[in-house]
């Protein structure tokens, strides 16, 4: 366990870059900020059908989890049948209070523009749909960065934290497993970039806390900056 927040490496200050080739983020809580916003519209949403839960709960809960799990444990809950529609119409909940103020996490482009710089590719790998992933890039001006290098949930059979969303991202951008540096802000996607064999930094400079990231083999960072200091 490491527990080094502030320090994107393991060992002691050494490149935690080195060795990669492709850099492999999440959405949600990494690129942009819609971490804070998506768990009161859950607590909200699942107490109008009997389910209370705090917006703290809501995250610790399903945090990097897919939209389906979601959906399921809701039904599994609820005091009242709930459909299919329940899921469109928390994602167009979600979506209209990320468009009241959508906003990058801090560093973003001077992280992703530091990528660049060193000739290092990068993708999202996210547990959202297609459609959430490109309105929430859309809305902060980062579609056109990531276009063709977006892979979600929707495209293999398990979710986070099974590895084939990881695994699926590396084998479409030509990557193995160690060549890849995933950068997580949840439990659920640590885990699932262990299982994929790929190295991985927890970031904590949402709402996530420093703990729930200390699996992280290549240690927690509050600021994306950190990844690409010099040690």
């Amino acid at each position: 366990m490491n527990s080094g927040v502030g320090q994107a490496s393991s060992g002691g200050g050494r490149d935690v870059l080195a060795g990669v080739s492709l850099v492999v983020l999440d959405c949600d809580g990494v690129l942009v900020d819609t971490e804070r916003t998506g768990p009161a519209v859950v607590a909200a949403m699942a107490a109008e059908v009997g389910w209370h839960l705090t917006a703290g709960e809501v995250r610790e809960r399903f945090l990097g989890t897919t939209e389906s799990f979601l959906l399921s444990e809701v039904r599994a809950h609820a005091t009242v049948e709930v459909g299919q529609e329940w899921l469109a119409r928390y994602r167009t909940r979600v979506r209209d209070a990320f468009a009241a103020a959508p906003r990058t996490m801090p560093g973003v482009h001077r992280l992703l523009g530091a990528l660049e710089d060193r000739g290092l590719a990068y993708c999202v790998a996210s547990s959202g749909s297609h459609a959430r992933i490109r309105h929430s890039l859309t809305a902060v001006g980062l579609w056109e960065r990531f276009a063709g290098r977006v892979f979600s949930a929707d495209d293999v059979p398990r979710g986070k934290p099974a590895p084939d969303l990881f695994r699926y991202a590396a084998e479409r951008c030509g990557r193995g497993p160690g060549e890849c540096l995933v950068v997580e802000d949840s439990p659920a996607g640590v885990r699932a970039a262990l299982a994929a064999r790929m190295p991985v930094v927890g970031y904590c400079g949402g709402p996530t806390p420093a703990h729930w990231l200390q699996d992280a083999d290549r240690g927690v960072v509050s600021a994306l900056d950190d990844l690409v200091r010099s040690p």
